[in-house]
């Protein structure tokens, strides 16, 4: 199957001469097109939310402030630039999500379930937390090592080894 499939350009701090609060500003601006100002309205049949809050200390959405910061602790996360460079990159992949570029599955963390939109050569994770009716996209970053993308591949293999034996 050919397909055009190009995740959208990366932002670069150095676009912005350095300045990380105009480089910051326009990521916010990027989230806010994608997923307030022109969010999808469904993904697979069912209602796209968003997690408002709890809202940063820099009044940011939950979202936007887990798509961008890393950290166990919620109110420890720090800025991650690799997530920030890859903002517009959600969206779009959940607008794709049927693209042979992309591994699709579902698994459960907990009583939570989840949809997960990988690319693999970029070593990029989606999370989309499913509340039932309705999906939230929730998380996504960069998977730095190696070990992790082989955990992260042998979890889809499992998915989809289950899903073909019903």
């Amino acid at each position: 199957m050919v397909e055009d499939f190009v995740l959208p350009d990366l932002i670069f701090l150095e676009h912005f001469g350095g300045d990380w609060l105009s480089f910051y500003d326009f990521v916010y601006l990027c989230f806010k097109e994608d997923f307030i100002k022109n969010p999808l309205k469904q993904f697979e049949g069912k209602k796209v939310g968003l997690k408002r809050h709890p809202l940063s200390s820099d009044n940011k959405e939950a979202t936007f402030y887990h798509m961008t910061h890393e950290g166990q602790e919620e109110q420890c996360r720090e800025p991650d630039i690799r997530r920030m460079e890859r903002i517009r990159w959600p969206k779009y992949m959940m607008v794709n999500y049927k693209s042979d570029h992309l591994k699709v599955w579902r698994n459960k963390r907990g009583s939570n379930g989840n949809i997960l939109i990988y690319h693999e050569e970029e070593g990029y994770l989606l999370v989309l937390a499913d509340r039932g009716d309705y999906v939230l996209p929730w998380t996504a970053y960069t998977i730095e090592h190696r070990h992790r993308r082989q955990k992260v591949l042998k979890e889809y293999e499992a998915y989809k080894k289950a899903e073909a034996a019903k």
